[in-house]
């Protein structure tokens, strides 16, 4: 079965930086596409960045400049770098991989940007 596993998020001040990884199993990493969604308060869930199996990568307006999505093929993992962090970035982030006819989920991490 494929599973995606969410790694990284934490506390961290405003002006501060994570690194969240997902890391898939269960199918060949390179047919997929992978997304970055995440859930704040206040807000439905929204898309962060994608990237293609081609290496494309997309951005939502707030994530430009700030954030950066990268794919590992040989460590079939994909990165959410963030800088800059604001409180308004609160939330939990969720990957996600999608084929033609499927699309897999992971559990979440929680980032939350206080001082």
């Amino acid at each position: 079965q494929v599973q995606l596993v969410e790694s990284g998020g934490g506390l961290v001040q405003p002006g501060g930086s994570l690194r969240l990884s997902c890391v898939v199993s269960g199918t060949i990493f390179t047919d997929v596409n992978l997304v970055w969604y995440r859930q704040t308060p206040g807000n439905q869930r929204e898309l962060v960045a994608t990237i293609t199996r081609g290496g494309s990568p997309n951005y939502a307006d707030f994530a430009k400049g700030r954030f950066t999505i990268s794919r590992d093929n040989g460590q079939n993992t994909t990165y959410l770098q963030m800088n800059r962090l604001k409180p308004e970035d609160t939330g939990v982030y969720v990957c996600d991989a999608e084929r033609l006819v499927d699309t897999y989920w992971g559990q979440g991490t929680q980032v939350t940007v206080s001082s």
